[in-house]
């Protein structure tokens, strides 16, 4: 923002130096980012953060310069004199796209005389839009009072060429797909129906919030003008923008939040002025259409989080002039506490820390000792933060490098896998360029989709890996994916998600390992898998206590070449919430028994169809208490000794007694025991 020292002290007294001016406003928030000599003038430019929108004009920077200096603040107050007929019989204003246009207002002036602009307003605008010693253009004395009255106050004008306005009437809604819009900049923009525009009867006159249009601009011939002041909702103008690479003083401030009560203050000025300097009539009123001006919550600011977080004590009474000065509206104070109302044009004023952060900007950060003892406790991670440290620490003792991919993906990724839900992705408006290959990009489009799984992201990186001939790709992500429901809103879920090249079993194993860091009890179950991304007998549905935890499976080569990929791939995507619910984050432990452990080894003929899990639950009911662990070693067909549709599953028992060592003939027994069960539920038959 870039402010003129001339123009500032019609605000307010400009008694303190021009370094000292520089310096106090840098210490309090607006840093210096340089000073030149403009004519009789200084245009000092300062860095306006995008917290602190009501900055963008000379109103705002005095405003902070009058409590920095206790100085009073000397506003104008205008009052343009009306003398035409009711403004509600010469326009009116519809405004159909709420959620990008909440609230329009406007003013009618006729019988202006278009012509140069003073003096006074000129050397005003040079001071400020000097650029590379390149001089300020003056247009037209009405389009340079909208320009000042922005640069006053920080609210955006605009004024259009009434006779322009096809039927009197004043619509406010969202571009039509593909529709064409000339800007005053005289090129021809493409919109969609992200976009607001400002139309008449017939056309599109203006993109909302951004730049007028050609067709109602200002110019030598005019007579009647429409003044425009309104409001409009912060992303989408910022997005339009962007979209568009159209960005205006306008723009600038509408993305970042005007003052609801500027709106018409705003009007009232430029009508004033253009009044004094281009003559005309003003009709009679404002329409004012849309939202009327939210109230500010309270906040309570307790005097003795002062000390507590800034590490100084501030007078109460110094505490109370500093909230007040700075537009505050106080309710209620006691000798423990002060309650105010923050002010319109200070919207990042909501809570205590926000007050607390002020009082130490006004009151001085250098007033504040280096040494100052500010009591500080150490945070407490959350349960949810707890696990997902843990099941990192799993996967990359298990060879696997953390990934992070881009929210956003394309459609067909979207379409290839729905492991967690049959609805549609959510489409975003604003899509991200440059995460995706431009091969990537050619075949699915671009990434403007919220992801519902990250098993399609994790291919494309190990696919991006495979191009670069990397020779291990393990790789795994825990991120929040995005489901649909019926609000609007979608559903977050928090999920571990990777991708091997190792095979089904070893990532079934690294996943078994995940829940015994954090439930060594707990035992994971599977099911059949209706996905179709993957092979046939080389997938599951993972489940923990009847709940569905995840999937796993290795893709298919049809799968496989869709993403790109050279090799084989298992992939498999687990809930984070099931595992927060079950985890046991303090540290356990159980006594080892002292008497030894005996093994048998086991290899049965069974059903091709017969899963290991299913056998291996009969295994452990079967065994009971005894049985220590139960291991996987092989499975191995043989159609010409076994029969067709025939496999054996060989796998160990490790048994174990915490108060005697076992007899060979009680391992027998519990040995002879489970190949019953396992023969009377499965038919399984006992290889000797």
């Amino acid at each position: 923002m870039r402010v003129s020292w001339n123009w500032l002290k019609e605000y307010v007294a400009l008694e303190m130096s021009q370094d000292e001016l520089e310096t106090r406003l840098a210490m309090s928030g607006l840093n210096h980012e340089g000073t030149d000599q403009i004519g009789d003038d200084l245009c000092i430019d300062l860095e306006v953060t995008s917290n602190r929108p009501d900055c963008l004009g000379h109103i705002g920077v005095a405003r902070e310069i009058s409590v920095l200096w206790d100085q009073p603040l000397c506003l104008p107050d205008p009052a343009p004199v009306s003398s035409g007929p009711s403004v509600e019989d010469l326009i009116k204003v519809r405004i159909d796209c709420p959620e990008l246009c909440p609230r329009y207002t406007a003013r009618v002036i006729r019988g202006v005389k278009i012509g140069p602009s003073p003096d006074w307003l000129v050397k005003r605008l040079e001071t400020i839009f000097w650029r590379n010693n390149a001089p300020f253009q003056s247009v037209n004395n009405v389009v340079d009072i909208t320009n000042y009255v922005m640069m006053e106050n920080g609210q955006p004008l605009h004024a259009f060429d009434y006779a322009k306005i096809h039927g009197a009437e004043i619509i406010v809604r969202a571009a039509q797909q593909g529709e064409q819009f000339e800007a005053i900049d005289h090129k021809v923009y493409e919109l969609n129906p992200s976009m607001c525009v400002i139309a008449d009867a017939q056309r599109a006159v203006a993109l909302g919030g951004v730049m007028g249009g050609a067709d109602s601009e200002v110019a030598d011939h005019t007579t009647d003008l429409l003044i425009e002041s309104a409001d409009f909702v912060q992303l989408p103008i910022r997005n339009t923008a962007r979209k568009l690479k159209l960005h205006s003083d306008s723009s600038y401030r509408f993305e970042r939040g005007v003052d609801p009560d500027g709106i018409d203050w705003a009007s009232r000025r430029a009508c004033e002025l253009i009044l004094e300097n281009a003559g005309g009539e003003l009709a009679d009123g404002v329409v004012d259409v849309g939202a009327p001006i939210a109230s500010r919550e309270p906040i309570v600011l307790r005097l003795s989080q002062i000390e507590r977080i800034l590490g100084i004590a501030i007078d109460r009474e110094e505490v109370r002039q500093i909230l007040t000065a700075l537009g505050n509206v106080e309710q209620a104070a006691t000798e423990t506490q002060v309650e105010v109302v923050p002010p319109t044009w200070r919207k990042d004023l909501t809570r205590e820390c926000d007050l607390l952060e002020e009082l130490a900007r006004i009151h001085g950060y250098e007033e504040i000792p280096e040494d100052v003892a500010v009591p500080m406790t150490a945070s407490h991670r959350l349960d949810p933060d707890r696990v997902l440290e843990s099941a990192r620490s799993v996967m990359t003792a298990a060879g696997f490098h953390e990934a992070m991919t881009a929210t956003l993906v394309p459609e067909p990724w979207s379409q290839a896998i729905q492991p967690w839900s049959d609805a549609a992705p959510i489409h975003s408006p604003t899509g991200m360029r440059g995460v995706l290959a431009e091969s990537v990009q050619k075949t699915c489009g671009g990434a403007e989709y919220l992801r519902q799984t990250l098993i399609p992201s994790l291919l494309e990186a190990r696919r991006y890996n495979e191009s670069l001939a990397n020779p291990v790709i393990e790789l795994f992500e825990t991120a929040r994916i995005y489901l649909p429901q019926a609000d609007g809103l979608p559903a977050e879920q928090t999920v571990l998600s990777l991708v091997s090249g190792r095979g089904y079993r070893f990532v079934k194993g690294v996943l078994e390992a995940v829940v015994r860091r954090l439930r060594p009890d707990c035992e994971v179950q599977i099911a059949d898998t209706k996905q179709t991304l993957f092979v046939a007998d080389q997938c599951c549905e993972l489940k923990i206590a009847g709940r569905r935890f995840g999937f796993l499976g290795d893709i298919t080569a049809e799968a496989g070449k869709q993403f790109g990929l050279r090799h084989k791939a298992t992939v498999a995507e687990v809930d984070m919430a099931v595992l927060n619910d079950l985890a046991i984050l303090v540290p356990q432990h159980a006594e080892q028994s002292a008497y030894p452990a005996v093994a048998r080894d086991l290899n049965l003929i069974v059903d091709e169809s017969l899963r290991w899990s299913e056998l291996a639950d009969t295994v452990r009911q079967s065994a009971g208490e005894l049985l220590e662990s139960l291991q996987y070693q092989d499975t191995y067909r043989d159609p010409g000794k076994d029969g067709a549709g025939k496999k054996r599953l060989l796998f160990s028992i490790l048994l174990r007694s915490h108060d005697r060592t076992l007899t060979g003939e009680e391992v027998d027994a519990i040995r002879d025991q489970t190949v019953q069960a396992c023969r009377d539920q499965h038919a399984a038959e006992l290889l000797a």
